[in-house]
C-alpha cells in the first residue's frame, strides 16, 4: 500500500461514517427524493393502513392511550414548514399511530359478542334486512329478545326461515319464532380468516335457522328507507325474471348476492367475472355517468340553461346524489365506498376546474375507508378494490404520453384500435393486481379471466345496467317488465360466458395460498412501484413477485383438528386423508383443502386396515408419520357406540412410547410424559387446532394461541356445572 493510500484511508472511514450520521443521511434522503416531493403525501394512507394491521396484529388487546401520541407527530409535522422530509417521516408515524388509536377505538366502542343459549329459544325482533335465499328467505332481527321481559339484546341476528314458511316478512316488522341460534364460528384453522372478528365489528351477534313458522306480531314499526327499498326492488326483479338470471339482476341492482343459484356463482368465480356481482366501481361509474350524460343532455335541450351554466357543472352534482343513492341502496358496501369517495373528489374538481381523478383522489378515499371502518383494511373486498384502480390509476399516468401520441393520427382504424386496447389492458392490469390478494384469500387462480372479461364487462357496461337503471326508473308505474326482459338477455349472456369460460380445461387451479407476511410484501411492491415516479420505484417488481411465490417457503401443517373435533384432516405426501364424524361441515373441508392446495381428499375407513405412505392403520388406532426421518403422531379411535350408548374413552396408555403427539376426536384419559394431547377437550376450551410433524419437532397451535385475548376472541369455555355457581 502506497502512502497516498495510507492517508486517504482515514478520510475514506470519515466519510463512511458521516455517511450514517443522521445529518448526513438526512441529505442524502432528501437527495434521492428530489423529484418525488408531490408523490410524498401518498404515502400517508399507506402509514395509517400499516397502523392499523400492527393494531390487528397484536395478541394482548393494547391500551387506549398509543393512538393519542399521533397528536404531538401530526401537530409536529405541521410546525415544520420549509423542511418537507422532516415534516414528512413526522406526518408518517404520526399517521400509523393515528390508525393503530383508530382502530382500537372502533373495538372499544362495540358491544361484547353474546353468550347465547345452547338450545332452541323462542326469540323476538325487528327485521332489519331480508335476503332471498335459493330456498326460502333470510332475516336479519334487531332488538332481540330471547323470552318475554328479556332486555334486548346489544347484536343482530340473523335467521333462516324455513323453505315453505308462508310468512313473507318485510322490513320493519316484528316477528316471533322459535329458532336455534348460535354465535359466530371461529376461524376454520389458526390463522384462518376470523368470523368472530368479522361479525364482531359488523355487529352481528349470531345466526341460525327456524324450527317453525315464523309470526307477525302487529303493526309494523317505519322500516329503513333504502333497506324497504332493496326488499322490494328484489322482489319485483325476481318476479319478473325467475331463476339464475333474475337473481344476478337482482344483485346487480341491491348488492344481494343470496338468492344466486351455487352453480352459477362458481361459474361466476371460476370464470374471473365474480367481481360484477360485487357491485363496485365498475357498477357506480356506469350508474353515474349515464344519470351524467342524461342530466347533461337534459340541461341542453333548456337553451336558457345552456347558454348561460356550463352543463358539466350541473350534471356532475346531480350524477354523485344518483351514485350516493345507488351506494345506499346496495348496502354501502367497501368497493362502493371507494367509488364513491373518488366520485366526489371527480366531482369537486369538476366544479372548481380541476382534475381529481388521479392517485390523489384515491389516497383519500383509501384514508376516508379506513377511518371510517378500520377492519375493512383486512377484507379481500377493500384489497382487491383498492389495488386494482391503484394500478389502473398508475397505469394510465405510464401509457398516457405514448396513447396522446397514437390518437394524433387521422387514420379510422386508430379509435377503435384504442378502445380495444384499452379493454384489453385495463382487464390485464386489473387481473394481475388482484391475483395475489384472490390467492391469500381463495387459493385460486382464474387463468381466461381476460377471455371473460373482454365479452362480459362491455355486455353488462352497455346493455345490462342501462336496461337495469331503466327498469327501476319505470318501475313506480308498473312498467319495468320490458326493459327487465332485455337485463335478463343480457345477464343471461353474462351467465353463458361464465358457464364456457368456467369449462374450459383448468380455467381455475387451486394453487396454496399466499401467507399474510407474503401479502403484506406484495402489497408494499405494488405500492412502490405506482406511488414513485423515479425509475428506483422499478424495485417494486421483484419485491411483489417475491410475496407471490412466498407460498413456497410456508411449511403448511401436517394435522388439522376443527373446533367440534367431527373432522380431522392428514396431510400425506399421496394427498389428504380425512376422519369425518356426522354432522362434520363441508364448508371446514373444502378450507381445508384450498389451504394446501389440494382439490380432493380421501375418506379413513371407520375401521379396518388402511396403509399409504406416511399413514398406517392396522386396526382402530392410526400411526401418522409424514418424514420418515420426522416425530409421528397417533390418531387414536374408538368402535362406533349402538344407538343410545357413548364412545368408549381413549386410554393413552395404549400409546404411550409409540408417538410425539395423539389425536382423537373423544376425550383422551391419561397422559404420557413428553407426549402432547388434542382430543375434544383442546378443541373445547381452545379452538381447531394444527400440527406440525416436522425435523425439529413437534409444533402444536391452538387458535386460540393464534389470535390471543383480543375482545372479538371469545373467553375459554366453562363447564355447566361452573356456570350454575
Amino acid at each position: 500500500m502506497s502512502d497516498t493510500d495510507i492517508d486517504s484511508a482515514p478520510l475514506v472511514l470519515d466519510a463512511s461514517r458521516a455517511f450514517w450520521q443522521p445529518a448526513a443521511f438526512m441529505q442524502r434522503l432528501q437527495g434521492l427524493l428530489e423529484g418525488e416531493w408531490s408523490r410524498l403525501p401518498l404515502w400517508l394512507p399507506v402509514a395509517l393502513g400499516a397502523g392499523i394491521i400492527a393494531y390487528f396484529a397484536q395478541r394482548q388487546e393494547p391500551g387506549a392511550l398509543w393512538g393519542m401520541v399521533s397528536v404531538p407527530l401530526l401537530l409536529g409535522s405541521l410546525g415544520l414548514r420549509g423542511r418537507p422530509l422532516p415534516a414528512w417521516l413526522l406526518a408518517l408515524a404520526g399517521m400509523g399511530f393515528l390508525g393503530f388509536g383508530v382502530a382500537g377505538w372502533q373495538a372499544s366502542r362495540m358491544p361484547a359478542p353474546l353468550d347465547l343459549p345452547r338450545r332452541a329459544v323462542v326469540l323476538e325482533g325487528r327485521v332489519e334486512a331480508v335476503d332471498t335465499l335459493p330456498k326460502g328467505l333470510r332475516v336479519t332481527l334487531g332488538e332481540v329478545r330471547l323470552g318475554p321481559g328479556e332486555p334486548p339484546l346489544a347484536r343482530r341476528i340473523r335467521i333462516r326461515l324455513r323453505p315453505n314458511d308462508p310468512l313473507h316478512p318485510a322490513p320493519g316488522e316484528s316477528l316471533r319464532m322459535r329458532a336455534l341460534v348460535r354465535e359466530p364460528s371461529a376461524p376454520p384453522a389458526p390463522g384462518g380468516w376470523d368470523f368472530q372478528r368479522d361479525a364482531f365489528f359488523s355487529g352481528l351477534g349470531g345466526s341460525g335457522f327456524a324450527l317453525g313458522p315464523s309470526e307477525r306480531l302487529g303493526e309494523a314499526a317505519r322500516p329503513p328507507v333504502f333497506a324497504a327499498a332493496r326488499a322490494w326492488l328484489q322482489r319485483r326483479v325476481l318476479a319478473a325474471l325467475p331463476g339464475g338470471p333474475g337473481a344476478v339482476a337482482a344483485a346487480l341492482l341491491t348488492g344481494g348476492q343470496s338468492a344466486i343459484p351455487a352453480p352459477d356463482i362458481q361459474a361466476m368465480r371460476d370464470s374471473g367475472l365474480a367481481h360484477l356481482l360485487s357491485v363496485s366501481g365498475l357498477h357506480i361509474a356506469i350508474v353515474m355517468g349515464l344519470g351524467f350524460g342524461i342530466l347533461r343532455f337534459g340541461v341542453a335541450l333548456v337553451p336558457a340553461l345552456a347558454l348561460r351554466w356550463d352543463s358539466k357543472r350541473i350534471a356532475a352534482p346531480g350524477a354523485l346524489l344518483l351514485g350516493g343513492a345507488y351506494m345506499l341502496l346496495t348496502g354501502a358496501q367497501v368497493p362502493m365506498q371507494r367509488s364513491f369517495a373518488m366520485a366526489a373528489l371527480v366531482t369537486f374538481g369538476i366544479l372548481i376546474g380541476r382534475r381529481a381523478l388521479s392517485l390523489r383522489a384515491l389516497a383519500l378515499a383509501a384514508a376516508a375507508v379506513m377511518l371510517a371502518q378500520p377492519a375493512a383494511l383486512l377484507g379481500p373486498s377493500f384489497q382487491m378494490s383498492f389495488a386494482a384502480v391503484l394500478v389502473l390509476i398508475a397505469g394510465a399516468e405510464a401509457t398516457g404520453p405514448l396513447l396522446a401520441r397514437w390518437r394524433q393520427g387521422t387514420e379510422w382504424w386508430r379509435r377503435p384500435a384504442l378502445v380495444l386496447l384499452g379493454m384489453v389492458l385495463t382487464s390485464l392490469l386489473a387481473g394481475l393486481a388482484t391475483l395475489p390478494y384472490g390467492l391469500h384469500h381463495f387459493g385460486r387462480l382464474q387463468l381466461y379471466g381476460l377471455a371473460a372479461n373482454m365479452v362480459a364487462v362491455p355486455l353488462t357496461s352497455m346493455l345490462v345496467m342501462p336496461a337495469g337503471m331503466l327498469a327501476v326508473a319505470l318501475m313506480p308505474f308498473g312498467l319495468e317488465a320490458w326493459p327487465l326482459t332485455v337485463m335478463g338477455w343480457g345477464v343471461e349472456g353474462v351467465l353463458r360466458v361464465a358457464h364456457t369460460v368456467a369449462s374450459w380445461p383448468g380455467a381455475a387451479l387451486t394453487a396454496m395460498p399466499i401467507p399474510a407476511w407474503g401479502l403484506l410484501l406484495t402489497s408494499f411492491g405494488l405500492l412502490w412501484l405506482c406511488l414513485w415516479q423515479a425509475r428506483w420505484r422499478l424495485l417494486g417488481l421483484p419485491l411483489a413477485a417475491a410475496g407471490v411465490f412466498s407460498a413456497l417457503t410456508v411449511t403448511p401443517p401436517d394435522i388439522l383438528v376443527s373446533a367440534d373435533a367431527r373432522l380431522i384432516a392428514l396431510r400425506t405426501p399421496q394427498g389428504v386423508v380425512l376422519q369425518r364424524a356426522s354432522g362434520a361441515s363441508n364448508f371446514l373441508r373444502d378450507n381445508w383443502l384450498r389451504g394446501w392446495g389440494e382439490e380432493e381428499a380421501d375418506l379413513l375407513p371407520a375401521s379396518g386396515e388402511h396403509e399409504e405412505a406416511g399413514l398406517d392403520c392396522p386396526g382402530l388406532d392410526c400411526r401418522f408419520q409424514p418424514r420418515p426421518d420426522g416425530p409421528a403422531a397417533m390418531l387414536m379411535r374408538t368402535p362406533k357406540p349402538r344407538r343410545g350408548e357413548k364412545a368408549a374413552p381413549v386410554q393413552a396408555a395404549r400409546a404411550c412410547g409409540q408417538a410425539a403427539v395423539l389425536v382423537s376426536a373423544e376425550p383422551v384419559r391419561g397422559r404420557c410424559p413428553g407426549t402432547a394431547v388434542v382430543d375434544r377437550f383442546s378443541v373445547w376450551r381452545n379452538g381447531p387446532h394444527a400440527v406440525w410433524l416436522g425435523h425439529d419437532g413437534v409444533r402444536v397451535v391452538s387458535d386460540r394461541d393464534w389470535r390471543g385475548a383480543r375482545p372479538w376472541v371469545p373467553p375459554p369455555p366453562r363447564p355447566a356445572w361452573e356456570k350454575d355457581q
